[in-house]
This record gives structure tokens, C-alpha cells and sequence, in this order.
């Protein structure tokens, strides 16, 4: 006979919302269990795609939004200070390495991999020519930059100390969220210690300041033009620009924006006092300390298999799953959820 087992595990809930890319994702995990279901997804890419595509692809991956003849400059913030190297954007045919072009800027610099990326030339595929870490800069810029490593501040980028570089405040949370797909791209090869300054969260390896950055510079339009044009043609996302959240979920920190819905931890109620038996046949018991307006469970690719509406006047529910097939099931208790397992 069929045994469901209820495990009184609370867990972020999968939103309905969110990008297709997702579906066979379980971003409902949290901490390294996150972090390895989103580094397996990311491994599905464009293996023959180079360094010399993205000079291509850059015109419409990073086509100013209010001007498609222009593309935005990573770390620009200035087009009328007579100043080209400040420049925040640029006419798209004038790529090339003179001053007042644009070339592509690795955000995460080769040189800070480790071991570095090497050398990258048209023909380069890999790491060194993931187009998620790419950007067009000024060329000027982009040397001043160079390898520094990234710090805070605030205001215009430039760099600070000497040694260390700050992006600029409209670039910053760009900056943090390519950083967190590079590191769960590579893994310790990107590590954010070896590209950003400061302390780390808890016990982990990402910076405090990427998570802060994360958090005080939202998603641009720009962000969100690149990522649907590089699935297309590189074969994945970055998870962080389509929802900042799950580098909370991961990492810990201050809370980013979640722009799927309810999947932040903090909106899980606790008016439930027990679901059971465990394990169950056929028939899931949920007692609670208050009311339940509806009863849902959802498959784990976000399908919801049934729904009970107006049960706020027990505090005692029977909920038959006979007909629900084995599998692993999201049990919704209005904010409360469990993970419910059928056998």
C-alpha cells in the first residue's frame, strides 16, 4: 500500500513565477544544497562558444536600453565631462583597442583565477570566454582597472588606495552578481576572496560585500536584457540577476529582493503544530493552532496537484492523497510549508 512520509521541514516556497530556465531546479533548497543544484544547472552550456562571439553578441546583449545604436559601459558613469574614459556609453560600431572605443572587460579578471584563465584571443573557449563575466568597457578603463581587486566606496568608480578598485555605485550590485554566478560556475577557482575585499558570512566563502552590494543595487534593465539573449546563445543564466534572493538563500546576509514570490524564509508562519502520520497511508492528518485558509500541494516543478479552499473553521484537516502518485510533494499551508514524500 502507498506510505506517505511527512517530514516537519520548512523550506521556501517555489514560486509559479519563475523563469522556465528553473523548472527542473529545486531553488527551494538553501545553503550548499542550493549552491550545488544551481552549479548543476549552470553546467549546461554553449561549450563551442568564444571570446570572439561576444564581440557579436555585445551589441545586443548590452545595447543601451533608451538607444539602440549605443551600448553601456561597465564602470562608466559620465558622457558629457569631455572625458572619454568616463564615458557611460558608446556608439556599437566603435569597438576596437584605441582610445574612445570599447573592448570586452573580464570582470572577474583572469589573472585572479585560480590558476588563471590564460590568455584570451578570438578562438578561446571556456571560462575565459563565459560571456556572463564579460562586459564592454572604455579601453582606457579597462586598463586603469586592470586587476584590481574590488573594495568599497561609494559614488563614481575609480580606483581606491592604489591597489583595489570600486565599480561605481550604479555598477556595483552588476559587479556582485556576476561574481556569485562565476563562483558557483567554477567553484573554488573563482573564489570571492580572490577578487573582493573584506570579511566573509558566517562560515562561508562569499564576501559580506558582494551580499551588501547585491542588496543596495537592484537588478537593472540592462541585467535583465543580457540574461534571456545569453541563454539563447550560450545556453544558461545567471541565477542572481533573476532572482537576487537565492544568494540569501546560499550565503546568508542581508535580504536581496526576491522577485519570485515568497521564497524567502522569513515569510514561513508557524501556526502549524503537526502533520501526520509519519509515515501515512492515503490520508495526511494536519493539526493546527490556528485556522488554515487552503490546503495546496504542489509537485516539485511547481504544479500544483490539488488545492482544499475554506477550511478556516477546523483546526483538525484530513487531506486524502490516494491519487496523488509516488513522488515528492511541497505541502502549502498558507505560508507554512512541508516536503511532503509519497511512496
Amino acid at each position: 500500500m502507498k506510505k506517505i512520509n511527512i517530514l516537519a521541514l520548512l523550506i521556501p516556497f517555489i514560486s509559479l513565477g519563475q523563469q522556465s530556465y528553473y523548472d527542473d531546479t529545486p531553488v527551494y533548497l538553501t545553503g550548499e544544497d542550493l549552491y550545488d543544484a544551481l552549479q548543476n544547472t549552470l553546467s549546461q552550456y554553449n561549450t563551442s562558444y568564444t571570446y570572439g562571439q561576444f564581440t557579436a553578441d555585445v551589441v545586443t546583449t548590452d545595447e543601451n536600453p533608451t538607444n539602440g545604436s549605443e551600448v553601456l559601459l561597465v564602470y562608466g558613469y559620465n558622457d558629457n565631462d569631455g572625458d572619454c574614459t568616463t564615458d557611460r556609453t558608446r556608439a556599437d560600431q566603435l569597438f576596437g583597442g584605441d582610445p574612445c572605443e570599447y573592448n570586452r572587460e573580464h570582470v572577474f579578471p583572469r589573472s585572479l583565477a585560480n590558476p588563471p584563465m590564460g590568455n584570451a584571443n578570438n578562438s578561446t573557449t571556456g571560462i575565459a570566454a563565459d560571456p556572463h563575466n564579460l562586459r564592454p568597457s572604455d579601453v582606457q578603463r579597462n586598463g586603469q582597472r586592470g586587476s584590481k581587486r574590488f573594495t568599497d566606496s561609494t559614488g563614481n568608480s575609480g580606483t581606491i588606495n592604489t591597489d583595489f578598485w570600486y565599480p561605481g555605485d550604479e555598477w556595483k550590485g552588476d559587479v556582485a552578481r556576476a561574481m556569485m554566478y562565476m563562483y558557483v560556475r567554477y567553484g573554488d577557482r573563482c573564489l570571492p576572496s580572490l577578487v573582493g575585499t573584506g570579511a566573509t558570512q558566517g562560515d562561508t566563502d562569499m564576501l559580506q560585500l558582494f551580499l551588501q552590494w547585491n542588496v543596495d543595487d537592484p537588478v537593472s534593465a540592462l541585467e535583465e536584457q543580457r540574461n534571456p539573449l545569453l541563454e539563447n546563445t550560450y545556453g544558461n543564466r545567471n541565477p542572481f540577476i533573476d532572482n537576487p534572493i537565492l544568494a540569501t538563500n546560499i550565503w546568508g546576509g542581508p535580504e536581496a529582493e526576491d522577485k519570485w514570490g515568497p521564497l524567502s524564509t522569513n515569510n514561513i508562519n508557524t501556526t502549524i503544530t503537526n502533520v501526520y502520520p509519519n509515515p501515512a497511508q492515503d490520508v495526511v492528518i494536519i493539526k493546527a493552532t490556528q485556522p488554515i485558509n487552503t490546503i495546496e500541494i504542489y509537485s516539485l516543478l511547481g504544479k500544483k496537484v490539488m488545492m482544499i479552499e475554506n477550511t478556516t473553521e477546523r483546526l483538525r484537516n484530513e487531506v486524502s492523497v490516494s491519487a496523488l502518485s509516488s513522488g515528492i510533494y511541497l505541502l502549502k499551508l498558507d505560508n507554512d510549508l512541508r516536503k511532503l514524500i509519497i511512496k
